[in-house]
């Protein structure tokens, strides 16, 4: 009886540290492969990128019978630390979430040739003159052994910023970003793309708080993590006449979210996930959502790696392909002007065929 119980004990022991890991393996875990997911700052149930990274490893998880798991990071040092777990544990595919991974992933992946990575929202080569290699730069060639997943959020986000300033009562409209990254300033550049197309079709003028392309400038919390923040630089924009606000920052955003939903005063645009989903507590303020279809990119890198067909290099996912798209408009859709709508279709398919561009509304 004693034996049983120490079995027993052992038993639950393992079950704890599977779950304290964030282990996910399918009961039809079948085929043998290992995939582990590192986190960037935020956590994995951001309601975000990190999130929706870990939907595509649960969705092979379930679907392709590969096991997996996830370790999030709380502080930068533990990207490296992180990373190395799933070396030493010889995981057949190792997925960093973002941007701020970029210098380590590679360090890891020049040093594991034999290992596969894949990287969202960062490609390779990605080092400029005067960056140190390992330093300031991951690599100065293309990596083999990792494949960076690249999102085209510019053109998701130019709908969105025609449908804000379609929407406006104000006649201004903000966003905010986390860090000032290229990963996040392609949602800003976007955005403002859009409203001045809309500004030029229209002969209107609706302003955009919170990032100007030419300067290169515009408003950052300095971190992906503190709904305070949130709150303030919401409150901020409001203040100064926006009525529709685009954060992109993550789990930050949900703090904008929650200012609009208490005073009523302003209006939500969601990235990376279609808001009205991840935080349906905010869903009566969500406008709509830039998507960033992260799951299917992270899905498809690892049927790749089960199907023996994986390859290095970047894979680049856009509207055309459905990889990035904007959101429906759910409890405003009645709200939404049936003119509207229709430039927004047009815009769209002209986004698709490339005889609109954001660079090209910009004069870039």
């Amino acid at each position: 009886m004693k034996k049983l119980y120490i079995i027993t004990a052992l038993i639950l022991l393992a079950s704890m540290i599977m779950t304290a890991c964030g282990t996910a393996a399918g009961p039809a875990a079948t085929s043998g492969i290992k995939v582990g997911e590192v986190t960037d700052l935020g956590g994995v149930d951001d309601k975000s990128f990190n999130a929706s990274a870990w939907q595509g490893v649960q969705d092979a998880i379930a679907q392709l019978g590969v096991q997996g798991k996830y370790l999030e990071s709380k502080d930068q040092s533990d990207y490296a630390k992180n990373i190395q777990q799933y070396l030493t544990e010889k995981d057949d595919l190792i997925i960093t979430v973002g941007f701020l991974l970029g210098v380590d992933t590679a360090t890891a992946a020049k040093a594991n040739p034999n290992t596969k990575f894949a990287i969202v929202d960062y490609t390779y080569p990605d080092c400029y003159p005067g960056a140190v290699e390992g330093k300031d730069c991951g690599s100065s060639t293309d990596l083999t052994n990792v494949r960076g997943l690249a999102f085209q959020t510019d053109q998701a986000a130019f709908l969105a910023g025609y449908a804000a300033a379609g929407m406006t009562k104000t006649g201004k409209v903000g966003t905010f970003g986390g860090i000032k990254i290229p990963t996040v300033t392609i949602f800003m550049k976007g955005f403002e793309a859009g409203v001045k197309y809309y500004n030029q079709q229209k002969s209107a003028n609706v302003t955009v708080l919170g990032w100007d392309t030419k300067k290169d400038d515009g408003l950052f919390t300095g971190n992906f993590d503190s709904t305070d923040d949130g709150r303030k630089f919401a409150e901020s924009l409001m203040q100064e006449g926006a009525d529709i606000i685009m954060p992109v920052a993550g789990p930050v955003g949900l703090g904008s979210a929650a200012v609009c939903k208490e005073t009523g005063k302003c209006w939500i645009i969601g990235v990376d996930t279609d808001m009205y989903v991840s935080a349906p507590e905010y869903k009566e303020v969500v406008l709509t959502s830039v998507m960033k279809k992260i799951n299917i990119a992270v899905f498809n890198t690892i049927k790749d790696v089960k199907d023996g067909k994986f390859t290095g290099g970047t894979v680049t996912y856009t509207i055309k392909d459905g990889g990035v798209d904007m959101a429906p408009f759910h409890d405003f859709d009645s709200k939404v002007p049936a003119d509207l709508k229709t430039e927004l279709d047009t815009a769209k398919k002209a986004l698709i065929d490339g005889s609109l561009t954001v660079d090209g509304v910009l004069g870039k």
